[in-house]
């Protein structure tokens, strides 16, 4: 029985890994957790066989903390869980210590398959993955799309989240949202960081 634990802070990513593992016998998902804290927390008591794991928490960052688990618990395979498509990051995980990187559009069979060959040692990537790491990886910072400028703009003129959801007509969840694939879409720890990014290379 292979046993992992999910680290994921978006509701509907957990149902939807629980239901692909739901009918599979030889996989059982232990625990799931949201945050680096919680992760730490259950592996005092709990050492999976894999850890499924997004690359943007909300108190870590999925690089720094995929390194620090294989340090402390070096027999824990760790598979990256992101939407994030960029051939640095993606090499930045492997470098890290993770045994393979899947992005969130994975069908059920690859996830699996990653899963079973990850406890055999093998480097595996989901199939949009693996295209990802074979574009060219541009120095340059991507764009921000106008959504993200706007919302970024915002936060860098001091609104909170729910001033701006208002002045966008949109859900705090929404501005969250943005707000953390923005972290991870630059490689950076929080939102401050985030911002002096921006404006140092004038995304903003």
């Amino acid at each position: 029985m292979i046993n992992i634990i999910l680290v994921e802070d978006h509701p509907l990513v957990i149902a939807g890994i629980n239901f692909i593992l739901a009918n599979e016998q030889n996989i059982t998902c232990m625990a799931s957790c949201a945050t680096a804290t919680d992760l730490y927390s259950l592996l005092k008591n709990n050492q999976p066989d894999v850890i499924l794991m997004d690359i943007n928490l909300p108190d870590a960052n999925g690089i720094e903390l995929c390194a620090e688990v294989k340090k402390r618990y070096p027999a824990i395979h760790i598979l990256a869980l992101s939407t994030n498509n960029q051939p640095g990051i993606i090499k930045k995980m492997m470098n890290s210590g993770a045994s393979g990187y899947l992005l969130k559009d994975a069908p059920k069979q690859e996830i699996i398959e990653a899963i079973e060959n990850a406890v055999k040692g093998k480097n595996v990537f989901s199939r949009s993955a693996a295209l990802a790491m074979r574009k060219p990886d541009h120095p340059d910072f991507p764009p921000l799309t106008r959504r993200e400028r706007e919302i970024l703009e915002l936060i860098a003129d001091g609104f909170t989240t729910q001033e701006i959801a208002g002045s966008l007509f949109v859900d705090v969840t929404t501005i969250d949202s943005h707000r953390k694939n923005m972290i991870a879409k630059y490689n950076v720890k929080n939102t401050t960081a985030l911002v002096k990014l921006a404006v140092v290379h004038r995304l903003i």
